[in-house]
């Protein structure tokens, strides 16, 4: 899957860090199968984004940037 430069400059700007997005999973009290059903995917692609080894992309990135802003005004 190829990205565009656009695509790339949005998901800088408003993604955390894997450990950020994973310390705010873990204050709000979620589980990895709960994230990743809010956002459309499995638990082994929010583990994944979780270590570093992939990257959430297109609309995938969107819902999960949306999640975890709900999860840190919450936690």
């Amino acid at each position: 899957m190829t990205t565009t430069l656009a695509e790339e400059v949005r998901a800088r700007r408003g993604r955390p860090d894997p450990a950020t997005a994973r310390d705010i999973r873990l204050a709000a009290g979620v589980s990895q199968e709960r994230l990743a059903h809010a956002v459309g995917v499995t638990r082994i692609t929010i583990a994944r984004w979780e270590d570093g080894s992939r990257q959430p992309r297109g609309r995938y990135l969107d819902d999960y940037l949306r999640v975890l802003g709900e999860l840190k005004a919450v936690a």
